[in-house]
C-alpha cells in the first residue's frame, strides 16, 4: 500500500480531540489560509459526533465509478462505526461532486449542516493497481484540511477505504486510526455441546473472512506479532495443549517447543523477538519466556500458584499477568526479566485476562463478581479502575492499535447461546456488535497494516 501527499505544502493546526498537532496537506494549493476548526467533543463518555458528508468517489469510467461507490461506502461505515462521526444521508446532498480538483460549493453543504466533506476520486491503473485520492474540507472555514492519495493492488481495493478513513480520523482527532487492521479470533459453529472451533482472520469490519485451521482440533487464544505477519495460538492437535506460531504469508505453522506438560497463553514481546507463555509443572503454572532466534527459555515466576495470561507493556520493560498466589485471581506487574511482582488489583471480585494498552497508560482486564463479568481498565499502578461494560459473560479484551477502542467477546445464555464479538470505546461509549458468520470468541486486534 503506497500513499502520497496531493500537495507538499504543509501547515499546522490544533489536533482536535486530543490536542495534538497534525499537518495540513495541500490546503495552500487551493488558495486557502483560514485556520481549521473541525472538532469532535467527548465529555465523560458522551460524544457530540461530527456531521460528515461523504459523496461517492468519482471515476473516469464505469469500472472506476463502481469502485468509487464501494470505497465511499467503506469510509462511511468506518467513520460511523467509530461513534465520533455522524454520516449525513447521501440522499440529502444538494451538490453533485463532478470535479475533484475544484473547491465545493460550501453553502450547499452548510445547508445540510455538514461540518466536514470528504471528496474523492478513484482510478484503475495499468498493471492491476487501483488508486484513491481524497480531500477533506472544513465547510465552515472553507478550506482544505487534508489531501492524500493511496495506491494498492486490485484485490486489496477495500484497504483504500480503510486508509482514507484512518487519515480522516487522525486529522480530526489527533489519534491514529484503526480501520486498516485485521482481527484473528476463534470461529465457533455447531451445537453448544459440540462446538467446532476454527482459527479465523478477517478485516476489522468483518470482511475478507479466512479460516486458518480446519476445526479437527481445538484452538484457543490467538495473538498477533507486532508486525502482524505471524500469529501465536494454542492447539490441541497432539492431544496435549501446545503453542504454535503461524506465518500468514506462507501458511506454515511451527511448534514452539516439545514441553512435557501443557503450555498455553502465549503472547509476543513488543519487538517480536520473544514469546512469553505459561507452562504447567506438577500442580503449579508459571511464566516462561523464549527467545525466538536462539530458542533459549528463561523462567520468570516461581512457586506453587497459577500464574498466567501475561502481557507486555508497550516499551517491553514490564509484564502484567494474573495469579492466585494470594488466594484469589488477581493482577500483578513484574519486570519483564522476572523478579518481584506487585499486586495492582484490589477491588471486590476476581480479575483476569489483563492486556496492556498500546499507549502504556492503562491495562484492560476482565472482572468477575457475583456472576457478572465486566470489561474494565486501570492504570499500571492499580489506580483509576473503571468498568466500561458488563453483562452475563464478557471476557478477553484486546486493544485497537491506537489504544482507544477495545474488542471483547460476550456469551449469551440458553441452549442455543454462544459468544459474539463486540467493541467499546475507552470511555465506555459506543458499544457495537462486530459481524461474524458464526459465534466467535478470543479476538486479537492486529497493528495497523503496512
Amino acid at each position: 500500500m503506497r500513499d502520497d501527499d496531493i500537495s507538499c505544502n504543509r501547515r499546522q493546526f490544533g489536533g482536535l480531540l486530543m490536542g495534538a498537532g497534525v499537518c495540513l496537506l495541500g490546503a495552500a494549493a487551493l488558495g486557502t489560509s483560514a485556520h481549521a476548526a473541525l472538532e469532535v467533543q467527548i465529555t465523560r463518555g458522551r460524544v457530540r459526533a461530527m456531521p460528515v458528508a461523504v459523496p461517492d468517489f468519482i471515476g473516469a469510467d464505469a469500472d472506476a465509478q463502481q469502485l468509487g461507490r464501494a470505497v465511499a461506502d467503506i469510509i462511511r461505515a468506518d467513520l460511523q462505526r467509530s461513534g465520533l462521526f455522524r454520516i449525513i444521508d447521501p440522499a440529502a446532498y444538494i451538490e453533485r461532486i463532478a470535479a475533484f480538483d475544484q473547491p465545493p460549493n460550501f453553502g450547499s453543504w452548510r445547508v445540510i449542516k455538514a461540518q466536514a466533506l470528504i471528496v474523492g476520486q478513484v482510478a484503475v491503473l495499468p498493471g492491476g493497481q487501483v488508486q484513491a485520492a481524497f480531500r477533506l474540507w472544513d465547510i465552515f472555514a472553507q478550506q482544505q484540511i487534508l489531501g492524500l492519495r493511496f495506491t494498492t493492488s486490485r484485490h486489496e481495493w477495500r484497504r483504500l477505504g480503510h486508509k482514507v478513513a484512518d487519515a480522516v480520523y487522525k486529522a480530526v482527532t489527533g489519534d491514529e486510526g484503526y480501520f486498516d487492521t485485521r482481527i484473528v479470533f476463534i470461529d465457533e459453529s455447531g451445537p453448544k455441546k459440540q462446538r467446532v472451533k476454527r482459527l479465523a482472520i478477517m478485516d476489522q469490519d468483518g470482511a475478507n473472512l479466512r479460516y486458518l485451521s480446519d476445526g479437527r482440533s481445538l484452538v484457543l487464544t490467538p495473538r498477533f506479532s507486532p508486525a502482524a505477519q505471524r500469529i501465536t495460538y494454542l492447539s490441541y492437535a497432539t492431544g496435549t495443549p501446545r503453542i504454535y506460531i503461524f506465518d500468514l504469508a506462507s501458511g506454515q505453522r511451527q511448534l514452539l517447543g516439545e514441553f512435557p506438560n501443557m503450555s498455553f497463553a502465549p503472547r509476543f514481546s513488543p519487538d517480536g523477538g520473544r514469546l512469553v507463555f505459561s507452562l504447567l509443572e506438577g500442580g503449579a503454572t508459571n511464566l516462561f519466556v523464549m527467545d525466538l532466534a536462539s530458542r533459549q527459555i528463561a523462567r520468570l515466576t516461581q512457586g506453587d500458584a497459577i500464574s498466567t495470561a501475561p502481557s507486555y507493556s508497550p516499551d517491553g520493560r514490564f509484564i502484567v499477568f494474573e495469579s492466585d498466589r494470594e488466594g484469589s485471581q488477581q493482577l500483578y506487574v513484574m519486570p519483564a526479566g522476572g523478579g518481584a511482582a506487585r499486586r495492582i488489583s484490589f477491588g471486590r471480585g476476581r480479575y483476569s485476562t489483563p492486556v496492556w494498552s498500546p499507549r502504556g497508560d492503562v491495562i484492560a482486564f476482565t472482572k468477575m463478581r457475583k456472576g457478572r463479568f465486566s470489561i474494565g481498565v486501570m492504570r499500571p499502578d492499580g489506580s483509576g479502575e473503571r468498568i466500561l461494560t458488563e453483562g452475563y459473560h464478557n471476557e478477553g479484551p484486546t486493544w485497537a492499535p491506537n489504544g482507544r477502542v477495545l474488542m471483547f467477546f460476550r456469551s449469551s445464555r440458553g441452549p442455543n447461546g454462544g459468544a459474539k464479538l463486540y467493541t467499546v470505546d475507552l470511555t465506555g461509549y459506543n458499544e457495537r456488535l462486530v459481524p461474524t458468520p458464526n459465534f466467535a470468541s478470543d479476538p486479537a486486534w492486529s497493528p495497523l497494516l503496512k
